[in-house]
């Protein structure tokens, strides 16, 4: 054997050791989106395309050093490469996106084919050249004939928020259009129907939807339960919303929920409290970053499984409790019924409608902190409407019962022992813990049956612990609980009587 043929396998056997069949390398950039935006004003296309390149070559420069740290899949945040635009503004941000489906194209090797295509070319030669997966996030336009399409918008085109999904030669294999939009995105549409989008790569299946597609469960859910996906890929441009909806904690806890993979990319953006990405497992977070100070972009990069555990989930079965000294507070627009951890250790029940939460708690702290155990089985309807069931333990912003569920980020009490359970008696329920500083606390709590539980202990001053459930089948609004259907006709007790008054002075005149 020659001496270059004995390289040759010790190079490859480099390799081979290097990747395997159980994990991969995964890695997300957060994004300090650089972009500018006047109503009214809108640029011209060279100057939207100037604009994107800046960030396009911050994204080039991530992606290269992302490979060279291993990963084989990067993705990249919501809104990251032309920022948050009217309608109008945004269609000079806008490229058509073939949909790969039915048209194979590598915008890298093949630039002409299409007219118009910079962000594509840019995207697809960085995964090439660096021999990566890469996941951006950008605009999409597709015309439309409004004598043809009775959706089609007043100014003749559909504007997409959309997710791309590159191979590591550069060819596009994946295109999404995001289906919830959120209240502020006007300049988008949704699709004429939802997308379920998957992709196959060597290290294992992957779906995609973007951030306010997160609640609910089309297509998020249905990737995992019906397409069978193993890691979820998130750009998102998520805005922190305290004690419940921060990035991080709601990442992480979907995850843990969901038995899969989740690979989180939020923009950077400190005045409308954007920050937070994750890399996360069934298991939690690997690797996350939140930081409301910096004002600079992260790049984390971390070895994950390609086949996940997803974790058993049960329930606990409760007696429907009624406290002496419950009170109802607001937490996000829902009025949740709570009841104070007066004593350092104790066993708890608190219930609301159908839903009962126990806990089980020893902690220490100061005595001017209040903290709150409560429940909420109802639906939700500020900024969005959406069917929720939680059991909370909430630290209260101050001394106020009324201030159990506000905003609050600062806290002084730990927590030595902690059961946290629910009788919740649908499937989908996601673990959320968040400690002072925004820290996960992770490795020092485990989410097993549907169980939160510490036995040693939260090293950090807790600021809240939940089971976040989402009933999806009532997301309509037409569920009515049975201690509720009284109201559905207030007067027909009543109407009952009057009836009946009414039969007996019609027999006795007959």
């Amino acid at each position: 054997m020659t001496m270059f043929s004995i390289l040759v396998l010790l190079w490859m056997s480099q390799v081979v050791s290097c990747y395997d069949d159980t994990s991969f390398v995964a890695a997300v950039y957060e994004h300090a989106v650089m972009w500018t935006s006047i109503p009214g004003q809108p640029p011209t296309r060279q100057e939207a395309i100037d604009f994107m390149k800046q960030n396009l070559d911050v994204y080039k420069e991530q992606t290269r050093e992302a490979k060279r740290q291993g990963a084989d899949i990067i993705v990249f945040p919501e809104d990251g490469i032309h920022g948050f635009q009217s309608r109008e503004n945004q269609y000079f941000y806008l490229e058509t996106i073939p949909d790969p489906e039915k048209i194979v194209w590598n915008p890298c090797d093949d630039p002409d084919r299409f007219n118009d295509t910079p962000v594509q070319q840019n995207l697809s030669c960085m995964a090439k050249e660096s021999d990566i997966y890469v996941v951006a996030n950008f605009g999409d336009k597709q015309f439309c004939d409004s004598s043809e399409d009775s959706s089609c918008p007043n100014d003749g085109r559909y504007q997409f928020n959309t997710d791309v999904v590159f191979d590591n030669e550069g060819t596009i294999v994946a295109r999404y259009h995001k289906e919830h939009l959120f209240m502020t995105e006007l300049q988008f549409n949704r699709p004429p129907s939802v997308e379920f989008i998957t992709f196959l790569t060597p290290f294992g299946k992957f779906g995609v939807f973007t951030c306010f597609d997160v609640l609910f469960r089309d297509p998020a859910v249905a990737l995992v339960e019906d397409y069978g996906v193993d890691t979820i890929v998130f750009p998102t441009a998520w805005m922190d919303v305290l004690p419940l909806f921060v990035s991080v904690e709601f990442h992480q806890a979907w995850a843990m929920g969901m038995g899969v993979n989740f690979l989180s990319s939020n923009t950077h953006v400190l005045d409308r409290r954007m920050t937070g990405s994750t890399i996360s497992t069934p298991s939690g977070a690997v690797s996350y970053y939140h930081d409301m100070n910096s004002t600079e972009g992260r790049l984390l990069v971390a070895e994950i499984p390609i086949k996940p555990m997803k974790n058993a989930f049960t329930s606990a079965e409760l007696p429907i409790t009624e406290h002496d000294t419950q009170f109802v507070s607001d937490l996000f627009g829902d009025p949740f019924t709570f009841v104070e951890l007066g004593k350092e250790s104790d066993y708890v029940i608190v219930c609301q409608n159908d839903l009962c939460c126990s806990l089980n708690y020893t902690k220490s702290g100061i005595s001017s902190e209040i903290y709150a155990f409560g429940a909420f089985d109802d639906l939700h309807t500020n900024e969005g409407q959406y069917y929720l069931q939680i059991c909370a333990l909430v630290k209260c912003a101050n001394s106020s019962r009324d201030t159990c569920g506000q905003p609050t980020n600062d806290a002084q009490t730990t927590f030595s022992h902690l059961h946290l359970a629910g009788n919740f008696k649908f499937p989908h329920v996601f673990p959320e813990v968040l400690t002072s500083g925004i820290d996960l606390a992770v490795g020092e709590w485990e989410y097993i049956d549907g169980t939160i539980f510490s036995t040693s202990g939260i090293s950090k001053p807790l600021l809240s612990a939940a089971l976040f459930g989402r009933v999806y089948e009532r997301d309509d609004g037409t569920f009515k609980h049975a201690s509720g259907a009284k109201e559905v006709c207030p007067y027909l007790p009543l109407l009952l009587t009057l009836f009946s008054i009414y039969l007996i002075g019609t027999v006795g005149t007959n």
